[in-house]
């Protein structure tokens, strides 16, 4: 699995839209790509297949901080090896997704989950990952979840905060509390 200080890989997926737009067959697919959102940060998870339990309490959890990434000059993608359709489908079933603010982007062939070494080899499906990733395209941070373990959209968010503060963030730092101040 790729790790912080390492370079995230090249893509270029279809996806369906975020938000209204995400909803309309005229308009809900897109092409999403490593060029796409040029210097802003990057957030990436991903989850193992849409149409089930864990996944969308975490993709809806992005969604809701879709604005507060935003705020911070940073993108949220969300990947699966499902194809575009099954996305928007997924969708339009879900209440909770209906309204979903964020891209989902389609690994159909897995090419970005195998270079991201999140492809779980038994079975076949993205593990739930997500990567941090830098204007210049490195990545900061990295975190890998069991299947049956939700992971914490609200701390990645806090982790961005703390990258992008360029300071000393001890334990538990939340955005606004005092920096570490290493003694003179």
């Amino acid at each position: 699995m790729l790790t912080v200080g390492d370079h995230f890989p090249r893509f270029s997926l279809k996806a369906v839209k975020g938000g209204p737009a995400g909803l309309e067959l005229k308009t809900a697919f897109t092409e999403i790509s490593s060029e796409s959102d040029a210097g802003k940060w990057k957030i990436v998870f991903f989850w193992p297949k849409d149409f089930t339990f864990i996944c969308p309490t975490e993709i809806v959890a992005f969604g809701k901080l879709a604005a507060q990434f935003a705020d911070r000059d940073a993108v949220v993608y969300g990947v699966s090896i499902d194809n575009e359709f099954v996305h928007m489908n997924w969708r339009l079933a879900h209440a909770d997704l209906r309204g979903l603010a964020i891209p989902m982007l389609s690994d159909l062939k897995r090419e970005l989950t195998s270079a991201c070494g999140v492809l779980d080899r038994q079975e076949g499906v993205a593990m739930r990952a997500t990567f941090v990733v830098d204007p210049n395209n490195v990545i900061q941070y990295v975190s890998c979840n069991f299947d049956s373990v939700g992971r914490n959209p609200q701390e990645v968010l806090r982790v961005l905060d703390a990258l992008q503060s360029d300071e000393l963030c001890p334990c538990n730092w939340q955005k606004g509390d005092d920096f570490l101040r290493p003694a003179a």
